[in-house]
């Protein structure tokens, strides 16, 4: 059924796939859930509220946000090469995933934080609780299944960010499906690399909506 498909390069590439979305996802959950972290505090009266920090920090975030990804690896070309060597290969598209996803998982860390009552933070306080006592006790068991929703939404998104990467020399299936599936009209192994993003997505979100379900019996 697929006589241009080499499953050996198939499943090196799949593995890269996996990789990239991995190691993005893990930067991008430290990075975003600190950026988020600091939108909130840095906005809410109740903590720490300064707005000169939530004023730099909120316009790095929108910047970041708003660039459309494929122009961001180009932009990042520069940055990318001094910090892996080489612009090309599933290392090298590490970069510009994590920066292009960290502030995007950042306004939903943000957004969850917002939905806490502030009835429990004043509470908190009135039982002797400092900020951080707050931030680490209060602020993120409460927001923690939007938090781990945010990150499986945030890691389907990585995964579409790696087949773009793909496409300028990124590696994984969407460097294969675009290299030896479009451009050499071979549609089966497009096909197939498709089918391998789409089952790495449904993975995700299985694994994302189960541990959501999780925390919240455990919190009920």
């Amino acid at each position: 059924m697929f006589p241009n498909v080499d499953w050996e390069i198939m499943l090196e590439e799949t593995w890269q796939t996996i990789y990239m979305t991995l190691v993005a996802g893990g930067a991008t959950f430290a990075f975003g859930l600190a950026l988020g972290m600091i939108l909130y505090v840095t906005n809410e009266p109740l903590m720490m509220k300064n707005r000169s920090i939530y004023t730099v920090v909120s316009a790095f975030v929108n910047v970041f946000r708003s660039i459309p990804f494929i122009i961001l690896i180009i932009l990042l070309i520069p940055f990318t090469k001094i910090v892996v060597g080489t612009i090309l290969g599933s290392t090298a598209a590490l970069p510009a995933l994590i920066i292009g996803a960290a502030p995007f998982y950042a306004r939903m860390v943000e957004l969850a934080l917002r939905e806490i009552d502030r009835g429990v933070i004043e509470a908190a306080e009135s039982m002797g609780a400092t900020k951080w006592q707050i931030i680490y006790k209060v602020l993120f068991p409460e927001a923690l299944p939007a938090i781990v929703s945010g990150i499986t939404v945030t890691l389907v998104a990585i995964v579409g960010y790696t087949a773009m990467a793909g496409v300028v020399g990124g590696g994984g299936l969407g460097n294969l499906a675009f290299l030896d599936g479009f451009q050499r009209s071979r549609n089966d192994v497009t096909f197939v690399a498709t089918v391998l993003i789409l089952v790495i997505v449904f993975v995700i979100q299985f694994i994302g909506d189960r541990l959501v379900t999780r925390i919240d019996k455990r919190s009920a």
